[in-house]
């Protein structure tokens, strides 16, 4: 049977095709965020600089170590240690992300362009994985070579001994998860101070109030908080406060990731824009 005159069938647009559509409209949106780039250009600074900065410090303090200091002095974790506040930034980036639509009112014409939430939620996410993941992966290996390049007198390791790589890796993907949990943070609070302020009071203030209460029971949770746990990732060697290794850390962080993500895909149907 032909369809009536005036009308035009209406045929299923392939979930291919809009899933790229989506894809390409939540990069377009990423990459036109002026705060994008200010706030990875600022993670560079934090991490490079640092890793030059722990790496000069630590060349004339690593002689001056005891024989027991010098063996449970690690070259890879000294040296990427502006992760721990590089990572405020990257989560930051998360949360606006997704908190900016909303602020802006632009969330109400994206769901009307594209009413699968889920779906938009998922491409936005994964846009964020693979720019800032390779951002935050060479920012890794570059500072892993400055650092080492400065450290060179002192105790230096080459990216092809034992563990390192490994290591390396760790801390662009610890970065990159950590901003993940700031995006889904901000899908489920949408307000940009109120998921700023849950995401780092799980990185910075709970760790510090943790610290502050003695006994096992405290230790304990600490050592399972998402910052504590993920940054095994970037530890070269084991030791230290807790005893969680690199996977098993970095599991502790994605389940954090997941349990956020899992909660802003049911909402975020439900929930008006």
């Amino acid at each position: 049977m032909s369809a009536p005159a005036g009308t035009v069938p209406r045929r299923g647009i392939p979930v291919d095709s809009r899933l790229r559509a989506t894809a390409r409209s939540e990069w377009i949106k990423f990459r036109s965020v002026r705060s994008g780039p200010l706030v990875l250009a600022a993670t560079a600074v934090i991490v490079l600089l640092g890793a030059w900065l722990l790496g000069a410090s630590s060349r004339g303090s690593y002689a001056a170590l005891s024989q027991a200091g010098q063996a449970a002095f690690d070259p890879v974790y000294t040296v990427l240690q502006g992760i721990v506040l590089a990572q405020l930034f990257v989560g930051a980036l998360g949360v606006m992300t997704v908190t900016g639509e909303y602020t802006s009112g632009l969330i109400r014409g994206t769901f009307v362009a594209t009413p699968q939430r889920a779906q938009v939620l998922a491409m936005k996410a994964l846009v964020f994985t693979v720019v800032v993941g390779a951002c935050c992966t060479a920012l890794s290996f570059a500072a892993f070579f400055l650092g080492q390049s400065v450290l060179s007198p002192a105790r230096h390791v080459g990216i092809g001994d034992p563990g390192v790589l490994t290591a390396v890796f760790g801390g662009g993907l610890y970065l990159t998860i950590v901003g993940l949990l700031g995006l889904f943070i901000g899908a489920l609070v949408r307000r940009t101070p109120a998921a700023l302020a849950a995401l780092f009071g799980l990185l910075v203030v709970l760790p510090f109030v943790f610290v502050e209460f003695p006994g096992r029971i405290p230790s304990l949770l600490g050592e399972y908080l998402p910052g504590n746990a993920g940054a095994r990732a970037w530890h070269l060697l084991p030791g230290g406060a807790y005893t969680l290794g690199r996977w098993p850390g970095l599991g502790v962080l994605l389940a954090y990731v997941a349990v956020a993500a899992v909660a802003a895909f049911a909402l975020i149907r439900r929930r008006d824009a």
